[in-house]
C-alpha cells in the first residue's frame, strides 16, 4: 500500500477517503491532517461528487492525534477546518464514517464529524483523554451529547472507558452495525442509497438538521424555508417530478 497518509478513491458519485498510517494506528500527524483537508475540499468543489465515506487502513479507524509527532512540534490542524482538517468545519455534503477496530480519542472525534456512522460489531468507541489528565477538545464534548443521552456522554468523558459499537447502536450513535471486516462495504451500500437522491436536497436537508437545534418554531419556518426554497424551484426538483411521472430514474444536474 502506498505511503501516502491519506488515500482518495472515486467510486461514481462517492469519494472514499482512507486514513493510511496503519502502523501508527492511523494516528493524525500534520501530513494526514493536510490530506484530509485536501480530500474534503475535493468533495466540496466537485459537483460530480455527492458524498464521501471516511475509513481507516489496517486494523482500526483512528487512535487520535499522533503524540510523538506533536511532541516534535507538529500541529495536525488545518487553519480553516481545525483538527484533522475537519473537526471545526464539517463538509456541507453528507459524510459516512466506516469504523473497524477502534475509533478513540481524536479518532472518535473525526468519526463524529460524519453524519452517519457504520461500525464493525467489535469496534471500540471512546474518548480516553481524562485517563491522561487531558480533555477531548476536538469536538466530542459537543457532538456526543447531540447524538446520545447526556448521562452516557458524561460517563464516557469522565471514565474514559469505551463503549462497543453494539452499545453505540442501541443508543443511536451508530447507524449500522456490520460484521468485523465489513464496515466499509456496509458504508458503501449506505452511500449508494444516498447517492441516488438529489444533491441539492441532500445538502439542504443536512444543513437544516445541523443548524435548527437552537431555532425557535418561527425561526425554523423562516430559516428552513430560506434554505429549502431554492431547492423547490431548482431544475433538479422539476427533473425529480418528471422522472417520477415517467417512471424512470432521475438524472440530476445539481442545478
Amino acid at each position: 500500500m502506498t505511503d501516502q497518509p491519506v488515500l482518495v478513491e472515486r467510486r461514481g458519485a462517492v469519494l472514499v477517503i482512507t486514513l493510511n498510517r496503519p502502523e501508527q494506528r492511523n494516528a493524525v500527524n500534520k501530513a494526514m491532517s493536510d490530506g484530509i483537508g485536501a480530500a474534503i475540499r475535493e468533495l466540496e468543489d466537485d459537483p460530480a461528487l455527492v458524498l464521501a465515506v471516511l475509513t481507516g487502513a489496517g486494523k482500526g479507524f483512528c487512535a487520535g492525534m499522533d503524540l510523538a509527532a506533536f511532541a516534535k512540534g507538529e500541529l495536525p490542524y488545518d487553519p480553516e477546518r481545525g483538527f484533522a482538517g475537519m473537526a471545526q468545519r464539517r463538509p456541507t455534503k453528507p459524510l459516512i464514517a466506516a469504523v473497524e477496530g477502534f475509533a478513540v480519542a481524536g479518532g472518535l472525534e473525526i468519526a463524529l464529524c460524519a453524519d452517519l456512522l457504520v461500525a464493525a460489531r467489535d469496534a471500540q468507541l471512546g474518548i480516553p483523554e481524562t485517563k491522561r489528565a487531558l480533555v477531548a477538545a476536538g469536538g466530542a464534548l459537543r457532538r456526543l451529547p447531540e447524538r446520545i443521552p447526556l448521562g452516557l456522554a458524561m460517563e464516557m468523558a469522565l471514565t474514559g472507558d469505551p463503549i462497543t459499537a453494539e452499545r453505540g447502536h442501541q443508543v443511536g450513535l451508530v447507524n449500522v452495525v456490520a460484521e468485523p471486516g465489513g464496515a466499509l462495504d456496509a458504508a458503501l451500500a449506505l452511500a449508494d442509497r444516498i447517492a441516488q437522491n438529489g444533491p441539492l436536497g441532500l445538502a439542504a436537508s443536512k444543513r437544516i438538521l445541523q443548524e435548527q437545534g437552537d431555532w425557535t418554531e418561527t425561526e425554523y419556518w423562516e430559516k428552513g424555508g430560506a434554505i429549502a426554497g431554492p431547492v423547490l424551484f431548482s431544475e433538479d426538483a422539476r427533473e425529480g417530478a418528471t422522472a417520477f411521472k415517467e417512471k424512470r430514474a432521475p438524472v440530476w444536474s445539481g442545478r
